[in-house]
């Protein structure tokens, strides 16, 4: 591959490893590609941001393929994941501190099934107040870690499936297969409320967007190796 190949356009499927951010991918593949072909400057962006503990596909769009990045974006995506039981985070997941606790030894495997094809079709959701999305000029986790209260909308989403594939509580395993603009903390924070208990992300890795799979992406250093070949 040539420089002039990726500013023609290229797609780069990246398998994100957990504790590094969109950002942080997006800027250490646009330094490869600036270091190795020694360019000035090289358009580079993701289709999809993936939260710091999460894991997962992440595709990179190079070069003129950056003005497909909301087609990409607007692909379904499928996700696998623990929702932990019986304890609340302010950002619905473990970002931060556990701020209340509830007992679990009345939640039963029936409970769980029966409360997960709740959550199927189209639903309300409020994103957490812990997310990069903007109000009056500001991220809303700004407002969050200011202590301010903000007010948020729910937003329409479409879930086609949300499965569990475990129960081990206070652990509860799931695959779900959802539209764009799906807050999967949401999802679990809202599943421990349905259960009238609490719920919190402790896992999540993102295995598809639309026909891209994570098991056909890359990590950083496996691109950097063959970058280099």
């Amino acid at each position: 591959m040539t420089a002039e190949d990726y500013k023609e356009g290229q797609l780069i499927l990246i398998d994100k490893p957990l504790e590094w951010t969109s950002f942080q991918v997006v800027n250490k593949v646009r330094w490869l590609l600036k270091k190795e072909f020694g360019l000035k400057k090289i358009k580079v962006g993701h289709a999809g941001t993936l939260d710091p503990l999460a894991s997962g596909l992440l595709i990179l769009c190079v070069g003129k393929f950056t003005k497909k990045i909301d087609t990409y974006q607007a692909q379904e995506k499928e996700y696998t994941g623990t929702i932990t039981l019986g304890a609340t985070t302010p950002s619905y997941d473990l970002e931060t501190e556990i701020d209340e606790t509830f007992d679990i030894s009345q939640i039963t495997e029936e409970n769980i099934l029966n409360t997960a094809t709740l959550f199927t079709g189209e639903i309300e959701q409020q994103p957490p107040v812990f997310s990069a999305l903007k109000k009056e000029g500001k991220r809303l986790y700004e407002f969050a870690r200011a202590g301010e209260d903000v007010e948020i909308p729910k937003r329409k989403i479409h879930i086609s499936t949300f499965e569990i594939t475990d129960i081990n509580l206070p652990d509860v395993t799931f695959r779900v297969v959802c539209s764009k603009g799906t807050y999967i903390r949401s999802l679990a924070h809202d599943f421990g409320k349905a259960l009238n208990n609490g719920g919190h992300l402790s896992a999540l890795r993102r295995t598809r967007i639309g026909d891209y799979t994570v098991n056909n992406a890359q990590t950083i250093t496996s691109f950097e190796t063959e970058l280099r070949r």
